[in-house]
């Protein structure tokens, strides 16, 4: 993630990657890019708890190696 695609960093979109993803999510960027992302909310108002997952670190648990 980074500041320069500032179009592209809405909660929503950022929502529904991290959510598709199967085994598990690997953020790459700027905390201030992430933190813009989450902050700017696309076309409609959803309450998914997104900041909250992404403090809390995801469940604990580790993909089998």
């Amino acid at each position: 993630m980074t500041t320069s695609a500032w179009m592209m960093l809405q909660r929503n979109l950022l929502y529904t990657a991290v959510t598709r993803a199967k085994k598990v999510v690997v953020l790459v960027g700027s905390k201030k890019a992430l933190g813009q992302a989450v902050r700017t909310v696309g076309s409609g108002r959803r309450h998914t708890a997104l900041d909250h997952r992404l403090r809390r670190g995801g469940t604990g648990s580790r993909p089998a190696a």
